[in-house]
């Protein structure tokens, strides 16, 4: 077996997550939430959300790519690949900035993204049956943003009724 090019390794399993042996896309989900609160204890709520959107766009880019390098070697959507795990839990964390809130925000734009990556409702399952490294990313993105639309209902009602 061909020995895969290392810097695609890094990043199509996060940073090592997708390793992990017990839900690597899950583990992918967490360790991209983890930076993302690291992150928030530095930043700005503004500065925050910015930087969120350039991971989002940077690490579709790059995984992109990582994941064409490696369906060669690895097959066409191997469950050691989780930057678009990643990706995709990033998008509803746009909107849990808030530092009061940061924390519940974060946990629940987690479970509402692994429900939607799980689940596949509204058309995920058919892109998630495409091939190429592109649809293995998209299928995470749209259930990025499913869970992004949720959670800010979830987020406008709660501000509704506490203000």
């Amino acid at each position: 077996m061909k020995q895969p090019p290392l810097l695609p390794v890094i990043i199509a399993t996060g940073f090592g997550a997708g390793f992990w042996p017990w839900g690597p896309g899950t583990a992918g989900a967490v360790v991209a939430t983890v930076i993302w609160w690291a992150l928030g204890l530095v930043l700005s709520p503004v500065a925050l959300t910015v930087v969120t959107a350039l991971l989002i766009i940077l690490f579709t880019v790059l995984g992109t790519w990582a994941t064409a390098r490696l369906q060669p070697i690895w097959g066409d959507d191997p469950s050691r690949v989780v930057v678009d795990e990643m990706v995709g839990v990033w998008i509803p964390l746009l909107l849990a900035a808030d530092p009061l809130h940061r924390l519940w925000w974060a946990l629940a734009a987690l479970l509402l993204f692994r429900v939607f990556d799980i689940v596949k409702p509204f058309g995920i399952r058919r892109l998630d049956r495409r091939r190429g490294a592109l649809w293995v990313m998209l299928d995470d993105v749209a259930a990025g943003l499913c869970s992004a639309l949720v959670l800010g209902l979830i987020i406008l009602i709660t501000y509704a009724y506490t203000s």
